[in-house]
């Protein structure tokens, strides 16, 4: 077979938004038979799925709805209260907040899945997303502009990673189906390919940058990872790039100064690379999922080898995503099954806790994948429920699940019986207040009722 070729330049163009003003209404108000959930209590079919066992965790508290976050600082202050209570405290008011969250708008702007989302790190109303076809849209719908659009080059060019590039905002790396891991701008530019294969077998599945090591990491569909430097060049030397050691990632010696220089570019798992994750406090610290049902935990700083990791998370199906939390501390696991995991620092090797969930895998459907909340100790994932499912109940909704970190128990989901369909991606903002999902052919941004009143 002839290799595939690429195109030289991308055409950009602009597209039109259909803004929601219809208000929706809730599962309640629509279908007696859903219930939407809430830290006040959840209904006894969906409460089995979620109640999992963590050692440890069972009695912790959360403060009561009535209690004022003002008084709780104040008491803090005052040495009479922990920072841990006043952080749950904030995060119970968030979760009351939800209850009144709302699609604030809505677009349709690929003709293929969207299969790639990412917020900008400094606007909180800007997010870019990219689709199977190769389709790449950067939205801000703060504003009434119509949005940026790239045009992809069809089938074959799934936008598999984007992320915005961390020293140049205008900019953003994106891997593909197409064979590269890229820098662009906005306009459509190829700024540099960073790595690129020679055959249409071969295509990269994963992407994470890290702008304090100035490193750019892809993982491909036959298990290599590849690690460079911003300037486009393997990173031969990890030493020289690499943070100091972190507190509270566990014990890991540095290795011993050595003069020969390491290409960095290995096979370290057996089938596709899923995804890749650079810890946020500890760049030296990388996690990569496979559908070989495991997730491996990496010091860059000792890799020699496929076996050198230090450790090695097996899964009883494959994995969609490996995410560190914002503190880096932890690490959240979702299979293409019905789980999804949490590990600690304090011992990498044994999750904390499981929490059964349905998101089963599905060809046509872009993989789901759990995030953390970016400030609070949360969870939110997408639900596809299935039939085989231990909690199953008739005509289940397909909502948005919102855990809590800790104790693993469900605390609200969303819903709008006008957008009803599978949200695989679901990620909040860098302010933590509004939600982008995607659903299929669309992307929703959630926002609280009031926001939305004021604008």
């Amino acid at each position: 077979m002839a290799p595939k070729k690429r195109p030289e330049t991308q055409k950009t163009s602009e597209i039109v938004l259909r803004p929601r003003n219809k208000r929706s209404r809730s599962p309640r108000e629509l279908e007696p038979e859903a219930k939407k959930l809430c830290a006040k209590g959840s209904g006894p079919s969906r409460r089995g799925d979620s109640d999992c066992l963590w050692a440890g965790l069972a009695g912790l508290q959360i403060l009561p709805p009535c209690r004022s976050i003002v008084r709780t600082l104040h008491q803090h202050k005052l040495g009479r209260a922990s920072w841990p209570s006043v952080q749950q405290g904030l995060q119970q008011s968030f979760l009351h907040t939800l209850d009144s969250y709302r699609i604030l708008q809505k677009a349709a702007p690929f003709d293929r899945r969207a299969t790639s989302l990412a917020w900008h790190p400094t606007h909180p109303s800007t997010v870019a997303v990219g689709s199977k076809g190769g389709d790449i849209m950067l939205w801000n719908f703060g504003i009434k502009d119509k949005p940026t659009f790239i045009k992809g080059i069809g089938a074959g060019g799934s936008i598999t990673g984007l992320k915005f590039n961390p020293l140049n905002t205008n900019q953003f790396y994106a891997s593909s189906m197409e064979g590269t891991t890229r820098l662009q701008d906005f306009k459509g530019n190829i700024l540099r390919v960073f790595a690129s294969s020679d055959t249409i077998n071969i295509w990269f599945c994963s992407l994470d940058v890290s702008a304090s090591s100035r490193m750019v990491v892809t993982g491909d569909n036959v298990g290599n990872v590849i690690l460079l430097n911003m300037d486009g060049k393997e990173v031969r030397s990890p030493r020289s790039c690499l943070s100091l050691p972190h507190p509270r990632l566990g014990s890991v010696s540095p290795p011993e100064p050595s003069s020969s220089l390491q290409l960095w570019n290995l096979r370290m798992h057996k089938k596709k690379v899923t995804h890749v994750a650079l810890n946020p406090c500890c760049d030296w610290f990388l996690a990569t999922a496979s559908v070989d049902q495991t997730v491996k935990i990496w010091d860059l700083r000792q890799v020699r080898g496929k076996a050198s990791f230090l450790y090695s998370l097996p899964h009883r199906h494959p994995v969609n995503a490996a995410c560190f939390s914002p503190d880096g501390a932890r690490l959240l696991t979702t299979d293409q099954k019905s789980e999804i995991r949490v590990y600690s620092a304090s011992q990498w090797d044994c999750p904390l806790g499981l929490i059964p969930h349905p998101h089963r895998h599905f060809q046509h459907l872009t993989p789901i994948k759990a995030a953390w909340h970016p400030r609070y100790n949360l969870i939110v994932v997408g639900r596809y429920p299935d039939p085989n499912f231990k909690s199953c109940t008739p005509y289940e909704l397909r909502t948005i699940d919102v855990f809590d970190g800790n104790s693993g128990k469900m605390m609200c989901q969303l819903y709008d019986p006008e957008s009803s369909g599978i949200s695989s991606l679901n990620e909040f903002n860098p302010m933590g207040d509004t939600l982008a999902s995607a659903m299929g052919y669309h992307i929703l941004i959630w926002s609280q009722e009031e926001a939305r009143t004021r604008k």
